[in-house]
């Protein structure tokens, strides 16, 4: 071997690492999830599982409005995993849209050329959408697509109005833009956030109206329609009539974030078409991927994107991303919102969601010292419970009083925990007020469900708050 060719020698051997295969992952033990979980993903999410009882289960498989564990056993869904399984888990149509483009081995990323998967999407989701929302941006995620919400606003409102109003208990996503108006200490943390935003109560049009009096500089104003995390939190039609008459009024850009509430949740494809309006630019996500899928789509009116992205030299700002109108995903959400409208899941999320509501009702009548409030639209339902201390006999409440900041949630915590244990439910949780259980079954859900949460909830609840709270603390010691 001469000088050159020693030169130009390089070790081409690569060291396989310990490797996990899928079928090693099939048949990984609770207790190796366990360890894995606490060494590799988030040890501290773990404490909060042990005390609710959530670590004691390994999903085998999914379909419908069930899980099944470990043993067999069937835990109905009423989580619907904040809103992102409209369809319920493996639909057969969604898993055969898949299977088959997987078969004819068509195209994934082809992000060098124009694709009729995500043009297919796009027409549907402008074609679903009222009045002229109908340019589209496809993501991967409700972040992405809020994230591109708010920056079409905002450069369409222009650099002489910079200023973005958002809502107190208000969740728009964890990326540094829209965490800048995502109302919540704990997940801004300490983060160094955008500060060219303004904060208004939800629901109060008068704040509003004088913060756009006050001040020429704002150009956008971000709403959910729905608050999530706030604890299910609505405001009356006539508000939103007045926003956007306060949005033309004052040049304003009004963005709705229809994430969670979005896509047939509500009883409408958008929560805002309750109130007969539109707004300037909204967002999608959880529900589009139906289920198999992570997609997400901002959808503006056509002159507010013109102007943002309109030319040539402005086109690539905010393009699609690697991953936005990937091929499977597109084909996944365009199923989706095909067997939304065959299978007629928004009537059914509206009489379904009014059933839960009125069953509900029943049970806080049945229970008024434990549950405080029944809320909602279709099947986005929040369960508000008492503070602790107003649960228990009346002799015991001015000393529980002075700890009730402290043990927000943990009534719903110990009912959670009960409902998953002891009758196969799963529920969920909202961020801002920890009195609610958060209610977002599948757009499948029929009557039978409902029947057979509220069996469940009334059993718990009917064990009274001293047997409630022995229940879990005996739990949490074996």
């Amino acid at each position: 071997m001469n000088k050159a060719q020693e030169m130009t020698k390089t070790d081409t051997s690569v060291i396989r690492p310990n490797l996990l295969s899928v079928d090693d992952a099939k048949a990984m033990t609770l207790p190796r999830m366990t360890e894995i979980f606490t060494k590799h993903l988030n040890p501290g999410q773990l404490h909060f599982m042990k005390l609710l009882g959530f670590h004691k289960i390994k999903i085998e498989r999914a379909e419908g409005m069930y899980y099944y564990d470990q043993n067999g056993r069937a835990i109905l869904d009423f989580f619907g995993g904040f809103g992102s399984l409209a369809f319920g888990h493996n639909h057969p149509r969604i898993v055969e849209a898949r299977k088959k483009f997987q078969d004819e081995r068509r195209q994934e990323i082809a992000i060098a050329f124009m694709s009729q998967y995500a043009s297919a999407l796009a027409h549907n989701l402008a074609a679903c959408s009222p009045g002229d929302l109908d340019m589209v941006f496809l993501g991967s995620s409700g972040s992405e697509a809020m994230e591109a919400a708010i920056k079409v606003a905002e450069r369409a409102a222009g650099p002489k109005k910079p200023k973005i109003v958002y809502a107190e208990n208000s969740f728009h996503g964890k990326t540094k833009g829209v965490l800048s108006i995502t109302d919540g200490s704990l997940y801004r943390g300490e983060f160094k956030l955008v500060e060219n935003t303004i904060r208004v109560p939800f629901g109060d049009i008068d704040a509003i109206e004088n913060a756009f009096k006050s001040d020429s500089e704002i150009g956008v104003i971000v709403l959910e329609t729905i608050q999530g995390g706030g604890g299910i939190i609505q405001a009356s039609n006539e508000y939103w009539r007045k926003l956007r008459a306060l949005c033309d009024q004052y040049g304003v850009l009004w963005v709705a974030d229809e994430v969670q509430c979005g896509f047939g949740r509500s009883g409408k494809f958008y929560a805002f078409e309750h109130a007969g309006v539109i707004p300037d630019v909204t967002a999608l996500a959880k529900s589009l991927g139906g289920g198999k899928a992570a997609v997400g789509a901002m959808i503006a009116r056509r002159e507010v994107y013109m102007k943002a992205y309109g030319t040539p030299k402005t086109a690539m700002i905010h393009a699609m991303a690697t991953f936005g109108g990937i091929g499977e995903a597109c084909v996944t959400s365009i199923e989706a919102i095909n067997i939304l409208y065959d299978e007629n899941l928004i009537e059914n999320s509206a009489t379904t969601g009014d059933y839960l509501l009125y069953k509900l009702e029943e049970l806080k009548a049945k229970h008024p010292g434990m549950i405080k409030d029944v809320r909602g639209k279709g099947l986005m339902v929040g369960l508000e419970f008492h503070d602790f201390s107003k649960t228990v006999p009346v002799v015991l409440r001015p000393v529980l009083a002075m700890l009730d900041d402290k043990l927000k949630g943990s009534l719903p915590g110990f009912i959670g925990s009960h409902l998953l244990r002891d009758h196969g439910v799963l529920v969920a949780f909202t961020e801002y007020n920890r009195n609610v259980v958060r209610l977002e079954p599948p757009l499948i859900c029929g009557r039978e469900h409902v029947d057979e949460f509220i069996t469940a909830l009334d059993e718990v609840l009917s064990r009274g708050i001293v047997r409630i709270v022995k229940d879990f603390v005996k739990a949490q010691v074996k």
